[in-house]
């Protein structure tokens, strides 16, 4: 039994890992419910918000800037009535009425939660208060985007298509973020799990989402997930941020001197990637503290709807230019290979701590180069492993092709444009392997490996499928032009934070705050 306002897709057979669910409004006018989103994902001060919403009103409207301690800054009544939710919302946009509207002060940049109130149900929403300083976190927007799946669809499952069971290529940002997005659910687990071997593996997140009412995504995009417990913990260290989004990034909104990644910035246009490099190459200075950079995406004139057609590019992407191609970064049409830019890339690594894939490895990136800077005072030598503990190498992790020479990793990918240090790595895969049916996943199982064959190495077979399948994470220093990237390639760093563990924290306090180099 579904919880709340979620229902089951189209072809859900109920199970937590492969069934299909999704949270939407009510069609009844008299169902006690309210839900909102803004007209923009970020604003400057001095820009005008735009609230847009349906639900039962009068409803209660508190904003707060998200931190250790919120802080609220409007809180009133407001008039909210009923509005029919168009069945392709997550496509098209909920298209509901405006609410309230407000010309934004000087307030301090950051996350800004939306609290909407009525009798026996509450929603959120968010939006960045954007701003530029010495370090700058740049959100995950476009991930946030292709992950949400509130209306029944999004970049991975939906309810479009001439059967309405299909992904959506298009998915806009007028609708609400899905349950879990805008904050963490109570005693939620994260991704990392190791199912006994010779089991089908289990995924504890999925079970939770079905069983409590939460998004199934929950845990694998969204501020909630990763840069939010970032930044507190950043608040806790006394260390400022301001923030941007990846939207900003991509009309040309560029971070000061130093900016930060963090979790899973999945999917990127070629505008962002030219603002981001150009910046780089400018001097600028990026601790990618994140995994899996992969898709390429497209964006509307307004940025309010994200395209991406994915293995399906090749076939049904309309673009006429090939290097546009929503694909593989690393697909060869698209002639612009992920580490040119971050010096690593998602088809190289993948998956690590969950599934069938590498689930019971350290946990942790092995030390190759412990005279690096980055690892100074960090009590770690070579051989020894960054962060097992809390199992900061998991989800998703991004590699590089290397050679090993007298027991270092050195890069051999033909694609960097800069000079890459390779400092810690582990291995990771996209192959979920299995003796037989008894443990046979369900979910990854060979699909992703033989996807990354043929789109990358352009044929399944057992030396391409071995290719595809063996991979690493790494975590590595990129300089290129006048500035450098440090990109530890891994979803869960933030894991380390959250759980204190003492030499991930030093290694990201040096890096965020420190002299490179």
């Amino acid at each position: 039994m579904l919880k709340g306002f979620f229902i089951p897709g189209p072809q859900d057979d109920g199970d937590a890992v492969t069934g299909t669910y999704y949270e939407v409004a009510s069609a009844d006018p008299e169902a006690s419910q309210v839900w909102g989103y803004t007209d923009r994902l970020s604003y400057a001060p001095g820009e005008t918000l735009v609230l847009h919403a349906m639900g039962r009103g009068p409803a209660r409207l508190t904003i707060l800037r998200d931190g250790l301690i919120p802080e609220v800054v409007v809180d009133q009544d407001i008039a909210v009535t009923f509005a029919e939710t168009p069945r392709q919302c997550s496509v098209t946009g909920c298209d509901w009425p405006e609410v309230f509207r407000l010309t934004l002060p000087d307030w301090r940049s950051g996350v800004y939660v939306i609290r909407l109130t009525v009798p026996g149900h509450q929603s959120e929403h968010m939006f960045v208060l954007r701003g530029v300083s010495d370090l700058t976190m740049i959100l995950s927007t476009g991930t946030w985007c292709a992950y949400n799946d509130w209306g029944g669809s999004n970049h991975y499952q939906g309810i479009t298509g001439p059967h309405g069971v299909e992904f959506a290529p298009e998915v806009s940002i007028h609708r609400p973020w899905a349950k879990g997005f805008v904050q963490w659910p109570e005693d939620a687990p994260r991704i990392p799990h190791a199912s006994p071997l010779l089991t089908r593996p289990r995924y504890p997140h999925m079970d939770y989402a079905r069983a409590k009412g939460v998004s199934k995504k929950y845990a694998s995009s969204g501020w909630a997930a990763f840069e939010r417990p970032f930044a507190l913990w950043c608040e806790g260290q006394g260390i400022s941020l301001s923030y941007i989004t990846q939207h900003d990034l991509h009309r040309g909104v560029t971070p000061g001197k130093r900016a930060v990644i963090v979790g899973h910035d999945e999917y990127w246009t070629w505008e962002m990637r030219d603002h981001l490099d150009a910046w780089v190459d400018d001097g600028g200075e990026l601790a990618r503290f994140a995994g899996n950079f992969f898709w390429q995406t497209r964006l509307s004139e307004d940025l309010a709807v994200q395209t991406c057609y994915k293995y399906d590019a090749p076939r049904s992407d309309p673009t006429e230019d090939p290097s546009r191609l929503t694909s593989y970064w690393d697909h060869p049409g698209v002639g612009r290979p992920a580490v040119a830019s971050m010096g690593l890339t998602g088809s190289m690594g993948v998956y690590a701590g969950w599934s069938r894939c590498a689930a019971h490895g350290s946990g942790g990136f092995a030390i190759y180069r412990p005279e690096h800077w980055s690892l100074k005072d960090s009590g770690l030598g070579y051989g020894d492993v960054l962060g097992a503990a809390s199992k900061i190498f998991a989800y998703e992790v991004d590699g590089v092709e290397m050679t090993m020479t007298q027991g270092l990793p050195f890069p051999a990918d033909p694609g960097l444009v800069g000079e890459l240090t390779i400092i810690a790595w582990s291995p990771a895969t996209t192959l979920a392997h299995s003796t037989g049916p008894h443990d046979e996943d369900k979910f990854i199982g060979r699909l992703d490996a033989e996807e990354v064959a043929q789109v990358v190495y352009g044929a399944v077979t057992p030396e391409t499928l071995g290719r595809a399948s063996r991979g690493n994470g790494c975590i590595a220093e990129y300089r290129r032009g006048r500035g450098a990237v440090y990109n530890a390639g891994s979803c869960e760093w933030v894991a380390g934070l959250i759980a204190r563990e003492a030499p991930v924290e030093r290694v990201t306090r040096r890096v965020l705050t420190g002299a490179w180099g």
